[in-house]
């Protein structure tokens, strides 16, 4: 696989810094990167091997503006980022075989609807009245339970467990070891101390161009869906308890994990490790910073929170620089008490 740097250029409506006719055959980081090779600055961290890079053509936007003389042909879009993420999936979509067909340990149930151009690997346990769309993909081991839909164009990874009644959108991808629709954490304590079960009689709706990491789980509604949105991207080992809604668009870092009945809104962005508890609401846009922990409703969008519980971040910065001295305050305290003790017994009072 080759292409020439006008290639690319012309694909991403960029401009050409150098020679046009070299030619690029792999993608590699900048830091790494031998001739032959594209890469990208998108991170100013990285500036100082654009300078020293052995790359033959670099990725670069608009605005940036180069220090020193760079040795390697640029390619100059408006966002480099994005321009590499397009690079890197047509190149994915040229160099993996797409997979097709059912293979012979496979179990499909008799009542099963299955699509055209499927791939189905060994393995996999297709229950009765599922429905599976055109071009999805479903990976050895996979259990797909009883009137189960799934979109197409889905993919869906090795070890993935997906239960009964959940529907899955179309061109969602869910990787390895991902459990949808086990039961949600519901128990009501009785008389005699111990705990008895709720029923979950509800399912987990996943809309559509939604990606799930690696074991990762969201459980079932008690009543009605667990609902995650069209276009949220979940990380790995992410915990969604019963009946939580993940808004449009809004991304989630490993670890983290939302209790029950939580709603979360569009476009936001929770950092790894953050908690959120149940029944309550977070706004539009709401970012959430790594180990935050969230215990009551975010009704103004556009914020960024961190700390545990959170708090909004410039408050938090000012309440940082107070406790990252508290250490050296009270040991100013101690010496000012001892300084007052010491007044007291020099004066005299009449």
């Amino acid at each position: 696989m080759e292409f020439q740097i006008k290639q690319i250029a012309e694909f991403l409506g960029g401009e050409i810094q150098g020679d046009p006719t070299a030619k690029v055959s792999q993608i590699e980081k900048i830091q790494e990167a031998q001739e032959g090779s594209l890469c990208f600055l998108a991170n100013s961290n990285y500036e100082n091997y654009l300078y020293t890079t052995n790359a033959t053509a670099v990725l670069i936007s608009k605005k940036f503006v180069p220090k020193k003389p760079i040795k390697a042909n640029l390619i100059i879009v408006e966002d480099a980022y994005k321009a590499f993420a397009q690079i890197v999936e047509i190149i994915h979509n040229f160099t993996c075989k797409a997979k097709q067909g059912i293979e012979e340990m496979a179990f499909i149930s008799k009542q099963a609807q299955i699509g055209r151009d499927i791939y189905i690997g060994s393995f996999a346990y297709i229950s009765d009245n599922t429905k599976i769309a055109d071009n999805v993909k479903i990976y050895p081991h996979v259990y797909i339970g009883e009137k189960v839909e799934i979109g197409e164009g889905t993919i869906i990874y090795s070890g993935v467990k997906i239960y009964d009644g959940c529907k899955i959108g179309k061109n969602c991808i869910i990787h390895a070891g991902t459990v949808i629709g086990a039961d949600g954490f519901g128990f009501a304590p009785q008389e005699d101390g111990t705990f008895k079960k709720i029923q979950q009689l509800g399912n987990v709706v996943i809309e559509d161009n939604v990606e799930i990491g690696s074991n990762c789980t969201i459980d079932r509604a008690a009543l009605g869906s667990t609902i995650i949105h069209k276009g949220a991207k979940l990380d790995n080992l992410i915990q969604i308890a019963h009946n939580v809604e993940i808004g449009e668009n809004t991304v989630m870092a490993a670890q983290a994990g939302v209790a029950g009945s939580s709603k979360i809104g569009n476009n936001c962005m929770i950092g790894g490790q953050a908690g959120l508890v149940g029944h309550i609401t977070i706004a539009d846009k709401t970012n959430i910073g790594a180990q935050a922990g969230i215990i009551s409703s975010i009704k103004t969008s556009n914020q960024v929170l961190l700390g545990s519980p959170a708090i909004e971040i410039k408050q938090y910065y000012r309440s940082y620089a107070v406790f990252r001295n508290l250490t050296e305050m009270q040991r100013k305290i101690i010496e000012l008490e001892k300084q007052i003790a010491d007044l007291k017994k020099s004066v005299t009072f009449e």
